[in-house]
């Protein structure tokens, strides 16, 4: 598999991570939430299938980026702090203004948001709201500066026990802090294992990604008859699961050019969806909750069926477009820290190869309740 196609089948794995966190957080925080008097159980189904997803969309998310940050953290740590930590910290800063002002006008949202002054601060600082990805972002490039030099077992073996404890509730983690303790183990393996990552997309066969598919839909049985959820080790392992299955996934849709190309543009633009979704949606939620919870039985059979879908493309398609119109008119800060985004490396005898592309942070990147998994509640 070539360069090329590498990138392809990454920012197309990232296109799949973020239309799968526009559809959880359609179905949790929205679709489930209308008042359905239908007799058959499409509302439990599609509830069901979010959760399925939950060990998939985020790991495989912070993996590729991980895979990405590979050669920036490389760079001398000046460029790092401006272009990734600062550059990270300042759209959490932004954005969480922005989502504040609008949650605000929809307090029965269920989602993390800040109601007083003292919420604000832990917001900005210790717990951070659905837009945690930003801050993990942030704080993971430094991680991985700050032990570049320590062997892989050791790194690797630290996140996992993090991962493990916060997982199985054992470390204390309102908000989305535990989401930042869980994911820093995948960041950090597609940072260290970005060859054996790489090898398995070259590698992945249909046939893999059949029993793939197979196995790990009987774990995920196996955890529920269980109860096993909260186990010990057992969120990050099968979080690895399902990021093997993702990345070997994704490798095989290359083989579909038309729906290949568009995926991959996707994912190549999965911030502005990332930081805009969320609003839009409490504003969509205020607005159609009571007429979609009032329909007939026969409009929402129709809607249980198609709503989380076309809800999803709607917010996407839309994300989209308002961040093309506010790019054209000048609010480019909004999406990008104002200024140059890195510090020229000094002079060197031989050039320093220039960074892969990173990509751009998303989403939730899975961050809202489930019961299947110790996701905490945003």
């Amino acid at each position: 598999m070539t360069g090329e196609s590498r990138a392809q089948w990454a920012d197309l794995a990232k296109g799949v991570c973020i239309i799968l966190v526009v559809l959880w957080h359609v179905i949790m925080k929205h679709y489930l939430r209308i008042d359905w008097h239908l007799p058959v159980p499409l509302p439990g189904a599609w509830g069901t299938f979010g959760e399925q997803l939950l060990p998939l969309r985020m790991p495989l998310f912070f993996t590729i980026s991980g895979m990405f940050a590979a050669a920036a953290v490389q760079r001398p740590w000046r460029v790092v702090r401006r272009g990734r930590t600062i550059k990270f910290f300042y759209l959490y800063a932004v954005w969480f203004a922005v989502h504040t002002m609008v949650l605000a006008l929809v307090p029965a949202f269920d989602t993390l948001a800040a109601r007083s002054v003292l919420d604000v601060l832990e917001q900005l600082t210790i717990t951070p709201t659905n837009l945690w990805y930003l801050i993990a972002l942030a704080v993971y490039f430094v991680v991985a500066k700050l032990t570049r030099g320590v062997p892989v077992v050791v790194v690797l073996g630290a996140a996992f026990l993090l991962s493990a404890v916060a997982s199985a509730g054992l470390l204390a983690s309102p908000g989305n802090r535990g989401q930042l303790y869980q994911n820093l183990l995948f960041f950090l393996a597609g940072l260290r294992l970005k060859p054996w990552v790489q090898r398995l997309a070259d590698e992945a066969t249909m046939r893999l990604v059949v029993f793939g598919v197979v196995g790990y839909l009987g774990v995920m049985a196996a955890l529920r008859l269980l109860g096993a959820e909260r186990w010990f080790g057992v969120w990050p392992v099968a979080s690895g699961l399902a990021v093997v299955l993702g990345v070997a996934a994704a490798a095989q849709l290359q083989r579909l050019p038309w729906l290949a190309t568009r995926l991959a543009g996707l994912g190549r633009q999965t911030l502005p969806i990332y930081v805009m979704h969320m609003p839009l949606l409490a504003l969509l939620h205020l607005a159609l909750l009571r007429p979609f919870s009032g329909a007939g039985v026969g409009a929402q059979l129709v809607l249980a069926t198609v709503l989380p879908v076309a809800l999803t493309a709607l917010l996407i398609w839309f994300c989209l477009v308002l961040h093309r119109g506010l790019t054209v008119s000048g609010a480019s800060w909004l999406f990008d820290l104002p200024g140059p985004t890195a510090v020229p490396a000094p002079a060197r005898s031989r050039p320093e190869p220039e960074p892969e592309p990173e990509p751009e942070p998303v989403a939730d990147w899975s961050s809202a309740p489930t019961t299947v998994l110790p996701v905490v509640r945003r």
